[in-house]
């Protein structure tokens, strides 16, 4: 990988296929998941702690679920990092759960592989489900705190 394509700022790497899925991301709707085939091919897989599915249809599911489960989901891309066959994206998802006040905050990053005509074929996120996720969750939580109490590195 080269790492032609840096910013801060997705819109700063032009057209570029890891900043056109950027702004998708940043500015991602319920109305924008009509226009998953100009990001994603037909076949694309997508992969993340909770889903590993095929298929635009697949994928649009994903993100329709989404947005059923939680209220206000949002990206913020924070860097972008790439060339024309692959790329990497660090980002921030904040969200709510439907009936909760308390905003959730999950920091990852996700591998793209692109298509010959710059689309994505291959979308894979890396997050921390345990730990931004799991711990938060008050009876979840109490296990996992206990869990990484036992597993961590003594001094460390």
């Amino acid at each position: 990988m080269t790492g032609t394509d840096r910013s801060t700022t997705p819109d700063a790497g032009g057209d570029s296929p890891a900043a056109r899925v950027a702004r998708f991301y940043e500015t991602l709707s319920p109305d924008a998941l009509a226009g998953l085939a100009q990001i994603y091919t037909e076949d694309a897989r997508f992969v993340d702690p909770f889903n590993e599915v095929q298929g635009l249809a697949a994928i649009r599911s994903v993100f329709e679920h989404m947005y059923r489960t939680l209220e206000a989901p949002r990206f913020a891309v924070h860097d972008c990092l790439g060339d024309a066959q692959q790329a990497f994206l660090t980002w921030t998802f904040r969200f709510r759960f439907r009936g909760e006040a308390q905003e959730r905050c999950i920091r990852g990053c996700t591998h793209l592989g692109f298509a010959p005509d710059a689309r994505v074929r291959l979308h894979r996120d890396y997050w921390d489900a345990a730990g931004e996720l799991y711990a938060q969750l008050p009876l979840l939580g109490a296990l996992m705190r206990w869990l990484q109490r036992r597993l961590r590195a003594t001094g460390a």
